[in-house]
């Protein structure tokens, strides 16, 4: 049996990882669990899997758990909590699914320890892609992307033919907003951009992917991933997300994964890689697909796109700073404190007034996070 540990069990993609444990109970066992606060659903897994060692977000959530479970499992809080589940020996696989800059120490943690890193969090290789990557190739540590984008692109890369790659094409829904006007948009709530027309996930990925800017992040996801300049890689909108992206060849070729807007299938196939194993999840219904459209992304509609972009061509620290203003900005867009035309707007004043370190280590990502959140709250108090 393949030993898994699951950063983020009680969120969306967790708790699906968890179904995908479910469809196949002789292949895989739960070793570990971590969540944020979310006490109750935590215990209720505890209690279903007996995962060896388990960790929430605080000491008060951590004792919260204890008095609620029933077993051996020992329980471990906060950032240390991660890393210490990230650093188990036995650990054949470890899925990183937690939100935002939490779980870059853990996948450093997973790929020094050389555990299978399945990557459902792409603000890990956005903040700090150049020590990910290189932690991976000096440990020879895989690492399977689990986001529907990446998984699909990880499938149509012939091994043989990098070489040939002309292009990466992420595809995008287009999000609930794809249709407004500027004058519209002004007017979001949380609740609408909360509204997602095809895919069920966490609140901070649903707003990002209502203003373009999470196929930014994975703009420079895909960059570090494959190795493939920015130059290369292209957005296009595609309402139905049924092809999940694609990769061009340089003889004209392009190789497409499809299927269901589902996100056991990409979860599915990080756990089993490289097997193929039959499931029962929902199939593409050709017979009932009445279209598949593309379009062009409206960079000026959709300013934080570019802004991702801009980031990611400049290098350095500047994705980190990308990342941790727009943390901060969906925070306080989510409480009602600014619009939804005001995150752009404030990742890019943050942008402006950074000074790019070009290398860095550990503690400069983690102190430059810092510096933009501060900023990006700075800027947020006064608008």
């Amino acid at each position: 049996m393949k030993k898994i540990v699951i950063l983020g069990s009680t969120g969306s993609i967790g708790r699906q990882a968890l179904e995908v444990v479910d469809a196949f109970p002789e292949m895989f066992e739960i070793i570990g669990l971590a969540a944020g606060s979310n006490v109750q659903l935590l215990a209720e897994q505890v209690q279903k899997y007996q995962p060896r060692y388990v960790s929430i977000g605080s000491k008060e959530d951590a004792l919260a758990l204890k008095s609620l479970i029933n077993s051996k499992t020992e329980i471990f809080y906060g950032e240390q909590g991660l890393i210490n589940l990230a650093g188990i020996e036995e650990l054949d696989l470890i899925l990183v699914s937690v939100s935002g800059i939490h779980g870059l120490l853990p996948t450093l943690k997973a790929l020094e320890n050389q555990t299978t890193v399945a990557l459902a969090n792409k603000e890990t290789i956005v903040t700090a892609g150049s020590l990910v990557m290189e932690k991976a190739k000096k440990f020879g540590t895989a690492i399977i992307p689990v986001d529907s984008e990446h998984s699909a692109i990880f499938q149509c890369l012939e091994k043989e033919n990098l070489a040939a790659v002309e292009q990466l094409i992420l595809t995008a829904s287009g999000g609930p907003f794809f249709k407004a006007t500027r004058e519209e948009l002004a007017q979001v709530t949380p609740q609408m951009a909360l509204s997602h027309p095809n895919w069920k996930m966490g609140a901070k990925i649903t707003i990002d992917s209502a203003g373009l800017i999470n196929k930014g992040l994975e703009i420079i996801e895909a960059h570090w991933l494959f190795n493939v300049p920015y130059e290369k890689i292209k957005v296009v909108i595609h309402p139905q997300s049924v092809i999940h992206s694609m990769v061009q060849y340089k003889d004209g070729s392009v190789l497409a994964q499809l299927g269901c807007p589902d996100m056991k299938i990409p979860i599915q196939y990080a756990f089993t890689y490289p097997q193929r194993l039959t499931n029962f999840f929902p199939r593409l219904d050709f017979y009932q697909l009445e279209e598949i459209t593309f379009s062009k992304p409206d960079f000026t509609k959709f300013p934080g796109l570019a802004l991702a972009i801009e980031a990611g061509k400049i290098g350095g620290t500047m994705t980190t700073v990308f990342n941790g203003a727009n943390e901060e900005a969906v925070l306080f867009f989510l409480n009602g404190r600014i619009r939804f035309i005001d995150i752009p707007q404030i990742i890019e004043k943050v942008m402006i007034q950074h000074q790019v370190l070009a290398d860095y280590q550990v503690s400069d990502i983690l102190e430059i996070d810092r510096w933009a959140r501060q900023k990006a709250q700075e800027l947020m108090a006064n608008l």
